[in-house]
């Protein structure tokens, strides 16, 4: 008998403790239900490679770089002639694009190497990636003359631990040349 009164009593603690939040839970997610559209709650954080195709719907060239800084995408693109370069801004919660700067005049001579690549930011960003799982953050087409290196892709993956990994990727075959480790973020682009 006192069995089944500790029992029946321990049952109606955790009843009692647990339903307010059982309850607050419920109420919360039927608040959030209404507040948020369907649409957005149903709809992911926008990758690397879908801030990469909604930054060239709006403005057609070729993707010179693409850097996530908290929930904005900056994305530089130049037309396939080389003449134009616009500045666009994809929000990493929506997909909108906004452009932020597009001018017309540029020299297609600076832009030969790029536009000659043949692989492409999403492409140096998904072979970064295959060597080192995580998320792409950052990739910038680097033709620096100064260096004496050749042109390549740098590109920034974020692990799962946390760690940015900068990887060199070959312009030409997409082989990954050059990699790093590094502890902290050089950016401040943490905020995400």
């Amino acid at each position: 008998m006192k069995h089944n009164v500790f029992v029946s009593a321990a049952a109606s603690v955790v009843l009692l403790t647990a339903a307010p939040s059982a309850t607050a839970a419920t109420v919360s997610s039927a608040d959030s239900a209404r507040t948020v559209p369907a649409s957005a709650a149903a709809r992911a954080d926008v990758s690397a490679e879908q801030a990469v195709a909604a930054a060239l719907k709006d403005y057609p060239g070729v993707v010179e770089s693409l850097d996530r800084d908290g929930n904005i995408w900056h994305v530089d693109v130049i037309t396939k002639d080389g003449k134009g370069h616009a500045e666009l801004e994809v929000d990493a919660a929506t997909g909108k694009v906004s452009r932020k700067n597009v001018d017309k005049d540029e020299n297609p001579g600076e832009h030969k190497g790029l536009l000659a690549a043949k692989i492409t930011a999403a492409q140096a960003a998904k072979a970064a990636v295959a060597a080192h799982p995580g998320t792409t953050w950052t990739v910038e087409w680097d033709s620096d003359d100064d260096s004496g290196k050749a042109p390549y892709w740098h590109v920034e993956v974020r692990g799962s631990d946390g760690k940015t990994w900068n990887a060199s990727v070959d312009p030409t075959t997409g082989k990954v040349t050059a990699q790093t480790d590094s502890d902290s973020n050089s950016d401040s682009d943490d905020n995400s």
